[in-house]
């Protein structure tokens, strides 16, 4: 198989997933439900993804660095996700909100715990460094000198290098953090609003053009070198800007029908900025 075209199976896996996952966050309420069958979905498509893994034959260091880097974490995160997740959330105690304020903040503890044991490694992923790629993100080219998991003879040598978990867990991390620090406002009765001095910032476009412009964003790897699901980017977006951004799966449907002008609302930043471009120059 080409790369190319393992390129771009694996990110239609992406985007089906991403859908999926989308859909079951509006059917399932419980969370703890949920996420048993988000991970059944999860595993399929890492098995689905392993399965071409192995049809492939990498042209470059590049493409074998450039998947195990981006494409591979973006899967397993969503796994560590999930499984931690339904740990946390079936283990939580039946008791008051203080009790359970205080579960989570030892939760989040015990993740900032672990980004402080890799914060060597946390600050090459976070500055997008390349230098050790080489090493980090092919297959059988660890070094012995080079910080090692314990479990490193445990791993799949045709799935696996030494340090692509780590981007997976941070990746999670990321996602946990923000379920967790939910969760602890949600129970002390804390709640977040972007203000400029005393006024709240508030969207006030149609939903869809700010629909049309996330997306864009989104597929433009826009945010956390593109590690983040569109979906996790929608609910973000409408807790900063204060707005219900309904089924946007549908709205981007809608979007994607219209006869005419499909990017009605990015040419019209563009125009609205190369006009201010040229009155200013």
């Amino acid at each position: 198989m080409m790369t190319k075209t393992f390129f771009r199976k694996t990110e239609s896996i992406r985007r089906e997933l991403e859908i999926e996952l989308e859909s079951l966050a509006e059917q399932e309420n419980d969370l703890i439900k949920r996420s048993e069958r988000a991970l059944l979905k999860v595993d399929s498509c890492i098995r689905q993804v392993k399965k071409l893994l192995k049809e492939v034959h990498f042209e470059s260091i590049a493409d074998e660095v450039h998947f195990f880097k981006v494409h591979k974490p973006f899967f397993i995160s969503r796994f560590i996700y999930f499984s931690r997740l339904l740990d946390i959330e079936s283990s939580k105690p039946a008791s008051g909100q203080k009790n359970l304020r205080k579960y989570y903040e030892n939760e989040l503890r015990r993740l900032n715990d672990w980004h402080a044991e890799e914060q060597e490694f946390f600050n090459y992923y976070r500055r997008n460094a390349t230098y050790l790629d080489h090493k980090y993100f092919t297959r059988g080219s660890y070094d012995l000198k080079m910080r090692l998991s314990s479990n490193l003879y445990n791993y799949d040598e045709g799935f696996t290098t030494t340090h692509d978990h780590k981007i997976a867990f941070f990746i999670a991390g990321e996602l946990l953090e923000k379920y967790l620090t939910d969760s602890i406002k949600f129970h002390t009765g804390g709640v977040d609003r972007i203000k400029t001095g005393n006024q709240q910032v508030n969207w006030t476009a149609p939903k869809v053009s700010l629909v049309e412009l996330i997306y864009a964003l989104h597929l433009s790897q826009c945010f956390n070198g593109g590690n983040m699901d569109f979906s996790e980017l929608v609910r973000y977006t409408e807790k900063s800007l204060n707005i219900s951004l309904g089924n946007v799966y549908k709205t981007l449907g809608e979007i994607k029908s219209r006869k005419y002008k499909k990017k009605r609302f990015l040419e019209l930043l563009s125009d609205n900025l190369d006009y201010k471009m040229e009155d200013e120059g």
